[in-house]
């Protein structure tokens, strides 16, 4: 696996602090998570990251897309925000030869799934065609609460097929919030139904990305709490889904609060990598 962590820095910092903690995938902010306004990055900031990542060794680089972003919105000018700011995301991450973009559909705010998807399906239409050959958009399952879009396979892959399965559309699946919907990724035979319907829905080539992280709440919850590795609901077991054979080779990028609320350091680094090795070891095969 490629182990890394969502830094901070943002365009002009966050690869310094990949390597600082010896990362070897980043994911980043294009933009303040905290308001809808996005930057103009200037073509020197850009080029400096394309370069300093080729030095740092980085092999894979995300960009996360703001959270305000609500992609099934009922109203509409925070529809149209959402669907402005995810363009500009995306011509940010292809400036900067990002892997992909990650993002949460938005909630349809008890209107229904299918008037929800009348809405997304237009939204990313737009977004999908400023993809580029290598910059791909990656839907991530949600944690299921509040009327939330993309919660399950099944709800993902009404998305693809929608998009007549657009060539650089893709997932990246988060640990947490798969086990806060109720999908036990403690449990070999959970995960390998999991990335079985994966594959018959939509092929498993379009996983691109993992996201790393224990659950401070219980199975089913519903609730998006992050916990440190190790420090969770999943413990130890979360090893069952990272030594999985279908998910070796993919960015593992962790988004867990670190020991002083600061995102992982090099110590949580060295924890899940310390993780997957256990799991992975022939010891452990058949568990």
């Amino acid at each position: 696996m490629i182990f890394g962590a969502h830094c901070s820095g943002g365009v002009k910092g966050s690869l310094d602090h990949a390597t600082s903690i010896g990362a070897e995938a980043v994911q980043l902010f294009a933009q303040s998570p905290r308001m809808w306004r996005f930057p103009v990055h200037a073509e020197e900031d850009l080029a400096r990251f394309r370069t300093r990542r080729e030095e740092a060794g980085i092999e894979t680089v995300l960009v996360h897309s703001l959270y305000l972003c609500n992609l099934a919105a009922p109203d509409p000018a925070i529809y149209s925000k959402s669907v402005q700011t995810m363009r500009s995301t995306m011509d940010a991450a292809c400036a900067l030869e990002a892997d992909g973009v990650v993002f949460h559909v938005g909630s349809h705010l008890g209107a229904g799934f299918e008037a929800g998807l009348a809405k997304v399906v237009p939204a990313l239409r737009q977004v999908v065609e400023l993809c580029s050959d290598t910059t791909w958009l990656l839907i991530e399952n949600s944690a299921g609460a509040g009327g939330t879009i993309g919660r399950s396979i099944e709800e993902i892959a009404a998305l693809i097929d929608a998009l007549d399965g657009h060539p650089r559309l893709g997932v990246c699946l988060d640990t947490c919030h798969l086990y806060v919907s109720g999908v036990d990724v403690t449990d070999r035979a959970t995960v390998d139904a999991l990335l079985s319907e994966l594959d018959a829905s939509v092929g498993l080539d379009r996983l691109r990305a993992l996201h790393v992280n224990d659950a401070a709440t219980p199975l089913g919850s519903n609730r998006d709490r992050h916990a440190n590795v190790l420090e969770g609901e999943l413990g130890e077991e979360l090893g069952v889904f990272l030594s999985h054979p279908s998910l070796q080779g993919l960015p593992a990028v962790m988004e867990t609060p670190g020991p002083d609320k600061h995102g992982p350091d090099l110590a949580e680094m060295k924890k899940v990598r310390d993780l997957h090795a256990r799991w992975t070891a022939p010891k452990k095969r058949g568990r």
